[in-house]
C-alpha cells in the first residue's frame, strides 16, 4: 500500500488528532457524533484504528510500519516502546519535532530536496536513523531560513521535547538523547499496533 496523498481532514475526521499529518482541526456535528457512539466497535477495529493513527501520523506505507514492527520485536525492551522510539528518531519526524516544519510531509519535502544536513553531511533520506548527540543544521540558504523562522515562530510556542534542542540563531538542533515516551505528541495504544502485526511480524 502506498503512502497517503489524499484528503487530510477526512482521516482526522475517522482517527481524531494527528499532529504530524496536518494542524487543521475538523468541525463536528453533534448527531454524527452520538451516531458513531451506539454502534458496537469490534476488538480488530480498535486495532486497526490503533495502527492507522501511527501510520498516518508518521506518513509510513504499510510495508514500512511493519518493517518497523519487525525491527523493534528483535530488540530489547517493549516491543511498543521500542517501535515509538524507532519512528520518533527519523529526520524527518525530528525536523518536525525542533519546528522546522509544520507537519512531517513538511519536513519529508526539506529532506527530499537535501536542505537538511546531520552532523554536516547531506541527509536526503527521510527514513534515516538519527542518534544521540547528532547535530541537525540546514543548508545555508537565505529562503529557506525565512520560511524555517515562520515555521518555529509559529510551532515553537509549545515546549521541544526534552530529547531536543534547538539554537534560533544558528538554525542548529542537537539529540540529547532517545526520547521519553512521555513526549511522545501522538496519543496511542501502541501495544495494540503489536497485537495488530502479531501474526505478521
Amino acid at each position: 500500500m502506498s503512502r497517503y496523498r489524499g484528503p487530510r481532514l477526512k482521516i482526522i475526521r475517522r482517527l481524531k488528532t494527528l499532529p504530524g499529518l496536518t494542524s487543521k482541526r475538523p468541525k463536528y456535528r453533534n448527531d454524527s457524533i452520538n451516531r458513531s457512539s451506539s454502534r458496537k466497535i469490534s476488538q480488530y477495529r480498535i486495532r486497526l484504528e490503533e495502527k492507522q493513527k501511527l501510520r498516518f501520523h508518521y506518513g509510513l506505507t504499510e510495508r514500512q510500519l511493519l518493517k518497523y514492527v519487525r525491527i523493534a520485536r528483535r530488540a530489547k525492551g517493549s516491543t511498543g516502546q521500542v517501535l515509538l522510539q524507532l519512528l520518533e528518531m527519523r529526520s524527518d519526524n525530528i525536523i518536525f519535532r525542533l519546528g522546522m516544519a509544520p507537519t512531517i510531509p513538511g519536513a519529508r519535502q526539506l529532506v527530499n530536496h537535501g536542505h537538511i544536513r546531520v552532523n554536516d553531511h547531506m541527509v536526503d533520506i527521510p527514513s534515516y536513523p538519527c542518534k544521540p548527540q547528532d547535530e541537525i543544521t540546514i543548508r545555508d540558504q537565505q529562503r529557506l531560513r525565512t520560511i524555517i523562522r515562520k515555521n518555529i515562530d509559529l510551532l515553537q510556542r509549545d515546549k521541544l521535547p526534552n530529547h531536543l534542542t534547538f539554537n534560533s540563531l544558528q538554525y542548529k538542533g542537537f539529540i540529547n538523547q532517545i526520547i521519553d515516551s512521555k513526549w511522545i505528541s501522538l496519543k496511542i495504544n501502541e501495544l495494540l499496533v503489536v497485537e495488530y502485526y502479531s501474526r505478521q511480524a
